[in-house]
């Protein structure tokens, strides 16, 4: 039975369990209030999945993608190809110069907020009390009033799919894999798999993704989506939607992927993207009688709180949107819920950025859900091969599209497909949050030549509609 005879130097005014991208915002938000904060971290290093298994890693290995990419298009003015058997390591070879740059930076702002860092595993005693387990097996049982779970999230794995993370991996291991496989079958059509598929085809892999829905990226405009596929396709790579996997096995040279429609795919290697579930299996959350909902998550309130008084939840542990940049705002918030700082309500308007190849970015309303919402839209496209910018860096598949209400003013999303989509979205996220009308696009100035410039044609496009509908009546 835990009493609260726990020494002083074990109690805190917050604990934090995991030290991805909410983790650490919520520590040091927690510490700025002038709070006794202590995060808690499994691993050796901070920064959870996202540093040292998803985010940076993937987003390192396309670099290299791009760059290959960009020596085969200029192929006359080098000899240029890729060696047999091309070690992994070598794509991927400033990551470790990156993590230890992230980690040090993480390091110094842990240090510099006085935030105690604590290296072991959590399982909860109760709800103020946490057991922490250190890596040489010695219990501390430290206590606080507010605790908050940051702990991210896991692949999951089918129990049709066999994961090895040798020949079959999932999207936590497919990096360790030593040498550039020949071909990969992708299952999945979602973030994960869409970004791995394009960028290991761009490596000169033969990629086939397969999934049950019948086109990638659903949650996307379909404009955006049809352009990636088509990418996809152009560079070799083969998408099969609308066909459940029923098998997969290793038959000892081979993975053979079996389809509900009897087709069999066969590859050197696999990667299984069916999603991730709620990274909670070692936090003992029968004891204090928290729940998963049904779709393997924590549910949480407004001000991020679990049905726990006290316990709070924060990041991909909660689920969509599950970016990064939303679990930094969360991570922020919820400490200031936890100690009843004022913050005004969460934006919505929250763009989306997939580092496929090309990049897909999207902010507001698809073109399908305005619809849905206002009935009559109107759509103004900009083409990228018919900008300056897009002809002079040979882009290929890229396009923005805004859309407006029936009156062609108020703008009601943005989406951009295309190399330079995660940084471009930003210019209408901020003309959403301004409330601009259209025309805002075409009274700027952009640089010329710029990708920019494609947010000025599309309004055109759109301010062109709205007149001409106007002169009809």
């Amino acid at each position: 039975m835990i009493t609260d005879n726990i020494s002083q130097e074990h109690c805190y005014d917050l604990i934090v369990v995991g030290s991805g991208p909410a983790g650490q915002k919520s520590a040091v938000q927690a510490a700025k209030l002038g709070k006794k904060v202590a995060l808690v971290e499994r691993d050796r290093y901070l920064g959870g999945a996202c540093v040292h298994r998803g985010t940076i890693p993937s987003k390192t290995l396309r670099e290299n993608a791009l760059r290959i990419t960009h020596m085969r298009a200029n192929a006359k003015l080098s000899d240029f190809s890729l060696t047999d058997n091309l070690e992994m390591s070598v794509l991927i070879d400033r990551l470790d110069e990156v993590l230890k740059a992230h980690d040090t930076y993480m390091e110094k702002q842990i240090l510099r907020n006085h935030i105690e860092r604590i290296h072991g595993r959590a399982e909860f005693v109760d709800k103020k009390h946490l057991k922490i387990v250190t890596p040489r097996g010695e219990p501390t049982i430290l206590q606080a009033d507010q605790i908050v779970l940051a702990t991210g999230s896991l692949p999951r794995n089918p129990d049709n799919i066999p994961v090895d993370h040798e020949h079959i991996y999932d999207s936590d291991s497919i990096l360790s894999m030593l040498y550039l496989p020949k071909s990969l079958t992708v299952l999945g059509g979602g973030v994960i798999a869409s970004e791995y598929a394009s960028i290991f085809q761009a490596l000169d892999v033969k990629v086939t993704m397969i999934d049950r829905y019948p086109a990638p990226l659903g949650f996307l405009d379909k404009d955006l989506t049809d352009k990636f596929v088509h990418a996809f396709e152009t560079t070799g790579g083969k998408w099969m939607g609308e066909t459940p996997v029923s098998n997969v096995y290793w038959d000892g040279h081979n993975v053979v992927t079996e389809c509900e429609n009897g087709e069999k795919v066969i590859s050197e290697k696999l990667l299984c993207a069916a999603g991730r579930v709620a990274n909670i299996q070692d936090l003992a959350l029968d004891n204090i009688g928290l729940e998963l909902n049904d779709r393997g998550l924590i549910s949480v309130d407004k001000h991020l709180q679990t049905s726990v008084e006290g316990i709070y939840a924060a990041g991909d542990v909660i689920g969509p949107p599950a970016l990064a940049s939303t679990s930094m705002e969360q991570g922020r918030r919820v400490s200031c819920n936890a100690f009843g700082v004022k913050v005004g309500e969460m934006s919505q308007t929250i763009p989306t950025g997939i580092y496929g190849i090309p990049e897909l970015s999207a902010v507001g309303l698809s073109e399908a859900a305005a619809r849905k919402e206002y009935g009559d839209v109107i759509v103004g496209k900009a083409i990228f091969e018919e900008i300056a910018r897009g002809q002079i860096s040979g882009i290929q598949d890229g396009m923005l599209k805004i859309v407006c209400d029936a009156q062609g003013e108020k703008v009601l999303g943005v989406m951009i497909v295309g190399e330079g989509a995660t940084e471009l979205i930003h210019i209408g996220q901020m003309a959403l949050l301004a409330h601009a009308d259209v025309d805002i696009f075409v009274e700027s100035i952009f640089n010329f030549p710029t990708l920019a410039e494609a947010y000025r044609v599309a309004a055109l496009a759109i301010i062109g509609q709205r007149n001409k509908h106007a002169s009809s009546f």
